[in-house]
């Protein structure tokens, strides 16, 4: 029996200190309400610094498309000089080819005439 009275108060003991008075319950209350304030404090810091940052990523990609389109701007009025370039190459290539098949044209009528004339 003594040792069951000695178990009993040393549990019985344990749970008057884990007793939850007004006082602790208060303390727990400011505790918790300081840490979700700091919380609070915390994501609202976040959120300015993460503002902050899209903003800037912002500015820079407009930078970029302005750079793009300058770059873009320069390449069509590349490729439409080379366009220019290849479409006049290529009207001299059809003059010629006109001019050397001609030129066969009338060389073979000629070696036919030559022909019939000497035959």
């Amino acid at each position: 029996m003594g040792a069951l009275r000695a178990v009993l108060g040393a549990t019985l003991g344990w749970m008057e200190r884990a007793a939850w008075t007004d006082e602790r319950l208060d303390d727990l209350s400011r505790r918790m309400d300081a840490g979700f304030d700091r919380i609070d404090a915390d994501l609202r810091e976040l959120r300015t610094e993460l503002r902050e940052e899209v903003g800037g990523l912002r500015a820079e990609m407009g930078g970029i498309r302005a750079e793009l389109r300058t770059e873009i701007g320069g390449l069509r009025a590349e490729m439409g000089g080379l366009r220019n370039e290849l479409g006049g190459q290529m009207d001299a290539l059809r003059t010629t080819l006109v001019r050397v098949g001609g030129g066969v044209i009338v060389g073979l009528v000629g070696v036919i005439a030559a022909v019939l004339v000497g035959g």
